[in-house]
């Protein structure tokens, strides 16, 4: 009787994680596993004992390094493809619009440029506080949804053509 007291006067020391043992993990029958624990055991040994992001690349534009690379992948990865942009006014978008490296592109690279522009004029639009830069950045707005509708319509076209 005194060990037993004795025993629960005892300081807890921290749980330790029992882990399965051999046995235990080929006795589990991964086609109807029992519980939530031998799933997850079942649906990992099926990737091939992996966890889920063990061995995948990072999604781009995450910021993090591929392994083995010095590279981050929100950067540029074809500086060529590059066009600058400028949205601020209606004769900055007219400007991008009309320059030569954006219009060597093929439709659907000009279609996302297009997007973009109108994404981000959208943005500056609703984010502006003064009512003269509120004005110009409806006026470059309006433009740049014209522009938009003007590639859908393009779009179209071509997919009935084909």
């Amino acid at each position: 009787m005194i060990r037993i007291i004795v025993e629960y006067n005892k300081p807890r020391t921290g749980k330790k994680k029992k882990r399965w043992s051999v046995k235990y993990k080929k006795s589990i029958n991964c086609s109807n596993p029992k519980g939530f624990s031998q799933k997850a055991y079942c649906k990992r040994k099926k990737r091939g004992g992996t966890y889920k992001n063990e061995g995948k690349e990072p999604a781009k534009g995450t910021g993090k390094k591929p392994k083995g690379s010095s590279r981050r992948l929100y950067t540029d990865e074809n500086p060529k493809d590059t066009v600058p942009v400028k949205f601020k006014t209606v004769s900055d978008i007219r400007d991008t619009l009309s320059r030569s490296d954006f219009k060597s592109k093929d439709h659907a690279r000009q279609s996302q440029i297009i997007n973009l522009i109108h994404q981000r004029v959208r943005a500056a639009y609703q984010n502006a506080k003064n009512p003269e830069t509120k004005k110009r950045l409806k006026k470059a707005y309006d433009y740049a949804t014209k522009r938009k509708e003007a590639s859908k319509e393009k779009t179209k076209r071509l997919q009935k053509k084909k």
